[in-house]
């Protein structure tokens, strides 16, 4: 259960990093939605991997790095496809603001998918 919490508390400052950017490049930079939203979703995928590695499941070993970046961006390349077309589809067909498209999104995503195949594949 300890790792579950850590693995949202990382979520959090991920989706923190991810939200903050998408707001930026969407409200200041002018930045079309979905891109912002992929820059977002990039950013925040970085931090996670970092916490994750550090913090939450402890495995650092110099030697892993390669394989478990690896295994990240491959599951990662399935939260940016599910992220980024899940923010336009929700945005797009149920008219809601892009911002709440991206919180619905994204908790979905990272309960029912990231924090699983993070902890049964990339830091197993």
């Amino acid at each position: 259960m300890a790792t579950f919490v850590k693995a949202q508390a990382s979520s959090f400052v991920a989706s923190v990093v991810d939200f903050g950017l998408t707001i930026f490049c969407k409200e200041v930079l002018g930045i079309w939605y979905v891109a912002a939203s992929f820059i977002g979703t990039v950013s925040g995928g970085i931090t996670n991997f970092l916490l994750g590695r550090k913090w939450v499941f402890k495995n650092q070993k110099e030697k892993t790095v390669p394989v478990q970046a690896a295994k990240y961006v491959l599951v990662w390349c399935g939260n940016l496809a599910l992220n980024t077309g899940g923010v336009f589809l929700v945005t797009h067909f149920l008219k809601l603001d892009y911002k709440i498209s991206k919180v619905i999104v994204s908790l979905l995503v990272g309960i029912f998918y990231n924090y699983f195949l993070q902890k049964k594949f990339v830091f197993a």
